[in-house]
């Protein structure tokens, strides 16, 4: 299995410290990117273009956060996608039980799932396996 690139975006900074642990635990992935808010993944992704190895395979993203919550993350993406030049794969990634934030992501045809905090090993190793 070749190792990919994974974003997570999140702004509980807790968090943040806990899944990067969890990601370098389980060598699954050459690279970690990590932003605490929507508008700073998609800048960064904008920034990215030219050059698909800064791309992410994969996002973990939340719903709730500020400045640009998970789902105007995605509003912004469909924007962009098109001059993405490789498949981003996204998994919505919440503390949220809310059946319609479940439902909702199953509306967006790049969010492949819906986990809930916190990600585990086995959780990583499933979201790799499906690329």
């Amino acid at each position: 299995m070749t190792k990919k690139n994974i974003w997570v975006i999140d702004d509980d900074p807790i968090y943040q410290i806990l899944i990067n642990k969890i990601i370098k635990k389980s060598a699954i992935f050459s690279n970690v990117c990590s932003f605490k808010n929507g508008k700073d993944a998609i800048d960064a992704l904008n920034d990215s273009l030219e050059n698909d190895d800064n791309l992410p395979d994969f996002i973990l993203l939340d719903i709730n956060m500020p400045v640009m919550s998970g789902w105007e993350f995605m509003k912004a993406f469909g924007l962009i996608k098109s001059s993405i030049g490789k498949q981003i794969i996204i998994y919505i990634v919440s503390s949220s039980i809310a059946t319609e934030d479940k439902n909702k992501s199953k509306t967006y045809p790049d969010i492949l799932g819906y986990l809930s905090k916190p990600v585990s090993i086995n959780d990583l190793l499933l979201i790799a396996s499906n690329d």
